[in-house]
């Protein structure tokens, strides 16, 4: 199964694929094996391409990856599914989920520039950690440009915001008012491969 990495923005429904060496690996048995024919992937190959699907979709590095899996590790429910909760809930990925840009790529600039309110004050860390109750925003002046008004759009008719995730368009902010799902995280892996590729 391709996964899309939502690098290019509206493109991305069909253009944005994790790795194109890997890009049907999923749904296949059995991976190319040079001269001798095919053969089967080890488990080693399968548990570190879910973990590279999910580092990639992220669009993080393995430091900061390994650090969210030690967060979800401590958590009090199943690691992997928390591993997947605290990607989808980075404020950078939420302010893409709201609408208020079209890729990560965007949502972060957005973030690091300084252009991001929570709870009214600014915050300009990507990694930054979204929790149930908090209210995102956007500053007034870049609410009003270009990219801006082209993802709210784009997240209008074409990319449906998740229920865990609530936006008002007369203020221009959105809340996060429960965690999410497991169903609505946008990251689609097996976690429980990820979290045996740490454990070895």
């Amino acid at each position: 199964m391709n996964q899309k990495l939502f690098l290019k923005g509206g493109k991305c429904t069909t253009n944005c694929i994790v790795d194109r060496k890997m890009k049907s690996s999923r749904d296949k048995k059995f991976s190319a094996g040079g001269p001798g024919g095919m053969k089967k992937m080890s488990d080693y190959g399968k548990h570190l391409r879910e973990k590279q699907i999910a580092r990639f979709m992220a669009q993080i590095t393995e430091a900061q990856f390994r650090r969210f899996f030690g967060k979800a590790s401590k958590d009090k429910g199943k690691t992997g599914e928390a591993l997947l909760r605290f990607l989808e809930v980075r404020l950078d990925n939420v302010v893409r989920r709201l609408g208020f840009a079209v890729s990560m790529k965007t949502s972060r600039q957005l973030v690091n520039h300084g252009h991001v309110r929570v709870n009214g004050r600014q915050v300009d860390i990507p990694s930054f950690l979204v929790k149930p109750g908090d209210t995102i925003g956007i500053d007034p002046k870049t609410a009003q440009t270009l990219a801006v008004r082209q993802g709210l759009e784009h997240a209008d008719k074409s990319a449906p915001r998740p229920s865990f995730l609530s936006y008002d368009p007369a203020s221009m902010t959105g809340k996060m008012v429960r965690w999410p799902d497991r169903g609505e995280v946008g990251i689609n892996v097996d976690e429980q491969l990820i979290v045996e590729f740490y454990s070895k």
